[in-house]
């Protein structure tokens, strides 16, 4: 049963750092971009036009691009390490099963 907690935990740790990898290479600019996105257009709503550089426009743009980037980041880690941990997982369970196995047979012999 130890092994397969170790098993897992290596799963989401490898997990853990190919999101980081993915997240660095690709999710930080496309979260900075559609944040910023949104960010236009909350302040074009609000302000009616997207001219105006003030402190509050700028305000709302930095946190919605904050925002965009933190969303890309949880997203990217949580989907991989939840696949690494579910792959560490079903290996151990196929391996620790073939290895019950046999040792049955051995201790029958």
């Amino acid at each position: 049963m130890n092994m397969k907690t170790n098993m897992s935990k290596i799963g989401l740790y490898v997990g853990i750092g190919a999101g980081l990898v993915l997240f660095a290479l690709g999710g930080l600019l496309a979260g900075s971009f559609i944040g910023g996105s949104i960010g236009v257009t909350i302040v074009k709503n609000v302000f009616g036009s997207t001219h105006e550089s003030s402190l509050l426009t700028r305000l709302i743009l930095l946190v919605s691009m904050l925002f965009g980037v933190l969303l890309s980041g949880v997203l990217f880690l949580i989907s991989t390490s939840s696949l690494g941990w579910l792959i560490g997982y079903t290996l151990d369970s196929v391996l620790s099963d073939k290895t019950v196995e046999h040792h049955a047979a051995v201790d029958s012999h």
